[in-house]
């Protein structure tokens, strides 16, 4: 039987993933609240930052994957897979798309805001 994507598990899963963004910038919220009611931090608690180059790399590799994953549904749909249903392969489209849309338009961003830095005036 092919598993088809329900509407009602996709805003639960929206709705969940909201919950749990608010709850994190809560609980970052409260962290600096904290600190600044603590007075300065502690020099053994330094936290592990990623850096803007692994950032765009992980961005760079998670489109991949999806346009990859969307790749091979297609392929596989049109191989005549029974178990690869048409819109499992649409929504892999879609997100594969709308990925990569994003991340062209973050590299834009990005250009865009190093181009302005190089015309400042000094």
């Amino acid at each position: 039987m092919v598993q088809r994507a329900d509407i009602n598990s996709v805003l639960s899963d929206i709705r969940s993933l909201r919950s749990q963004m608010n709850q994190n910038q809560r609980v970052e919220q409260d962290q600096s609240v904290r600190g600044r009611i603590d007075g300065p931090r502690q020099v053994d608690q330094t936290q592990e930052t990623t850096s803007f180059n692994d950032m765009l790399g992980k961005a760079v590799n998670t489109v991949n994957d999806v346009q990859k994953n969307a790749s091979e549904l297609r392929t596989a749909y049109d191989m005549g897979d029974p178990n690869v249903d048409i819109t499992r392969v649409m929504i892999a489209a879609q997100k594969s798309s709308v990925s990569f849309e994003a991340l062209t338009q973050v590299r834009n961003r990005v250009v865009k805001a190093y181009e302005s830095i190089m015309n400042m005036p000094i």
